[in-house]
């Protein structure tokens, strides 16, 4: 099992910075790749960014450029960094790890947390 709890949402106006962060517990050692993914009030999750084993990482189009995400092996930690946000980025943003080993794969994700982001 993998256990995951994401901190750093609030509120910010448009243009200014937060930081997302996601701690992961349990079968760590299993996680293949995490990422983080939103929904915004009325529409589908969507991804957001994800990055696997090696640190290789995947953008969504609407945040290349301005999203970066990283990780912290020794803290077992994902982060989010989110700058120049705008209105449209306002949603609660999960984290996702996809873990198991060649023979299956689950996912686990966190409960989330809200950005909110005002014009």
């Amino acid at each position: 099992q993998v256990q995951l709890v994401e901190s750093g949402g609030g509120l910010v106006q448009a243009g200014g910075s937060l930081r997302l962060s996601c701690v992961a517990s349990g079968s760590i050692f299993s996680i293949k790749a995490m990422g983080w993914y939103r929904q915004a009030p009325g529409k589908q999750r969507e991804l957001v960014a994800t990055i696997r084993r090696g640190d290789s990482t995947n953008y969504a189009d609407s945040v290349q450029g301005r999203f970066t995400i990283s990780r912290d092996n020794a803290d077992n930690t994902l982060y989010l960094q989110m700058n120049s946000l705008k209105p449209e980025d306002t949603a609660v943003y999960y984290c996702k790890a996809s873990w198991g080993t060649s023979a299956y794969n689950i996912d686990s994700w966190g409960k989330g947390t809200l950005v909110t982001v005002s014009s």
